[in-house]
């Protein structure tokens, strides 16, 4: 898909954030706010993720998109053509006596783009921790150490 967006192509590759709107439909769906956002080569894609678990299929620009989880909520990734305007997108229910295809739009907010804190923060975590033992250790080989001084 070609992209005309700037606020796209001017992305670098990798993981962010977005703030994303939706609007449309009964106003009894909501999707996850803020939402993940990968950049593959000047494209964005969002990961959205619904509150329902009843979704089975996305359209955007008439191509589908299926779920790419199989528990939970129902989430899909699909490319951000623009932001800071609303896409169409049609989402499928099955939560009704029958499928039922209902139109929405979302809005990806470009000033709330942010990169993403992906493993960052179970990195730093981890760091912490490794920080506390090793401090914990040292602390407890010191504190032998002297009382056998002691016990000399």
């Amino acid at each position: 898909m070609e992209n005309e967006n700037n606020a796209v192509m001017n992305l670098e590759n990798g993981e962010y954030t977005v703030e994303v709107e939706l609007g449309g439909g009964s106003g009894r769906a909501q999707v996850t706010s803020p939402a993940e956002l990968f950049v593959e080569d000047g494209q964005a894609y969002a990961r959205v993720e619904w509150s329902s678990s009843h979704y089975d299929y996305m359209k955007v620009e008439d191509k589908q998109y299926f779920p790419v989880n199989e528990e939970g909520n129902s989430v899909f990734e699909i490319p951000v053509t623009m932001f800071d305007d609303p896409i169409e997108v049609t989402a499928d229910t099955t939560a009704m006596s029958r499928p039922h295809e209902v139109e929405y739009t979302l809005t990806f907010v470009s000033s709330s783009i942010a990169p993403s804190d992906a493993g960052g923060s179970k990195l730093a975590g981890g760091i912490v921790l490794a920080a506390l033992l090793f401090l914990a250790v040292f602390g407890a080989v010191r504190f032998a150490r002297k009382k056998r001084r002691k016990s000399e």
